[in-house]
């Protein structure tokens, strides 16, 4: 009988697999991107350059990060010239971080790439599928926190 426990079961195993294969190309986009660059920092990249500059301090309590990780994928980014620090215009005791000209043309660069290859995957799937795995994924990502249990 569909939807008994068992059945449940084994689509968290489906899922979880699958989730953690996206995981994996994530990180390989990541490292196209640059060889140096993990995961962490580029999804930093695309939150500074989304927010038009940021405060690390920001980053961290944005994804529950310990501030020395952030420092840590911030001075990554900066040593690969992706990112620059900016005194805050109100307050010139705090850094901003803005993405160089070489972190935003990157960024354009690998979301195009993302772009095209999910073109590619969804290529035969209907408006209807990708409405549908377009809100589950909105709806996934909204509830819980970001951490596993």
């Amino acid at each position: 009988m569909p939807g008994t426990p068992g059945d449940r079961e084994e689509s968290l195993d489906v899922i979880q697999r699958e989730l953690t294969a996206f995981a994996r190309r994530a990180r390989a986009a990541a490292a196209r991107l640059h060889p140096e660059l993990p995961l962490v920092s580029y999804t930093l990249l695309a939150h500074i350059a989304d927010q038009q500059g940021c405060r690390a301090t920001d980053l961290a309590a944005h994804y529950m990060l310990d501030k020395s990780t952030v420092s840590r994928q911030v001075a990554v980014l900066a040593k690969l010239g992706l990112v620059e620090r900016h005194p805050d215009p109100d307050d010139h005791r705090i850094q901003v971080l803005h993405p160089t000209e070489a972190g935003t043309q990157a960024l354009a660069a690998s979301q195009a790439s993302r772009r095209a290859a999910y073109q590619e995957r969804l290529a035969d799937w209907t408006a209807d599928d990708l409405s549908r795995f377009a809100a589950y994924l909105q709806r996934y990502n909204a509830t819980g926190d970001a951490s596993p249990s």
